[in-house]
């Protein structure tokens, strides 16, 4: 899938944006007004801050939509020591960690941080596109725990998601899982449903074949 980036400059650094992939989480924008500002045209100015306040922000976007790249001698942002997904409540998945996602036709992006839709709504599948707002999306984003299978490590292993044809996000490895009231669990999380009708959420439940679901 070919995607717009725009991507914004300083001496130091270099800030790219994917539009498609951002829902509006506004860390940016809470966390560094003076580089990160809607109101202005452009709206991200790297030239506003000292790069690694920057770094330290974008770092927090929880989309991916804003990543950076050093001009020359800036680390990379490091995955965290620990994958986790983090469910929240009427809105997508939220991974962090190692990851690398299939996006159809053999095509896959190694990533630190996405939003995955989980409404079955998204234009920009796999990724969230905030659909779930205006269908009035709901699920409280709770868990059986006994549903997560033990996990083996906990460290950074690569965390591999793929969105089956017409079915719903396979993960392979293991994690930490989390919902919005703060249980959380370790392990392989296998199948989560994706066409937003699982009488299980997060977990596939076979709905989406009886839904009709269609994605690649």
């Amino acid at each position: 899938m070919t995607r717009k980036i725009r991507s914004y400059e300083s001496e130091e650094l270099i800030v790219d944006y994917d539009g498609r992939r951002c829902i509006h989480a506004e860390e940016c924008v809470h966390g560094l007004t003076e580089v990160f500002d809607a109101n202005r045209k452009p709206w991200i100015d790297p030239k506003q801050a000292p790069a690694a306040d920057i770094v330290r922000v974008i770092e927090r976007c929880p989309t991916g939509a804003l990543h950076y790249r050093w001009r020359e001698g800036g680390e990379a942002e490091k995955a965290p020591t620990k994958n986790s997904l983090r469910i929240s409540a009427d809105g997508p998945l939220y991974f962090h960690g190692k990851l690398r996602i299939a996006l159809g036709e053999g095509e896959t992006i190694d990533e630190t941080r996405a939003a995955l839709c989980r409404c079955g709504l998204s234009k920009d599948k796999p990724f969230c596109d905030n659909s779930h707002i205006d269908a009035e999306f709901r699920d409280d984003g709770s868990f059986a725990a006994e549903r997560v299978k033990p996990g083996a490590s906990r460290g950074a292993e690569t965390i591999e998601i793929s969105p089956a044809p017409n079915g719903p996000i396979l993960v392979r490895g293991s994690l930490d899982i989390q919902s919005p009231d703060g249980a959380t669990a370790h392990g392989g999380v296998g199948a989560l449903c994706r066409c937003g009708h699982s009488a299980n959420k997060p977990f596939c439940d076979g709905s989406h074949k009886r839904m009709g679901f269609e994605a690649v």
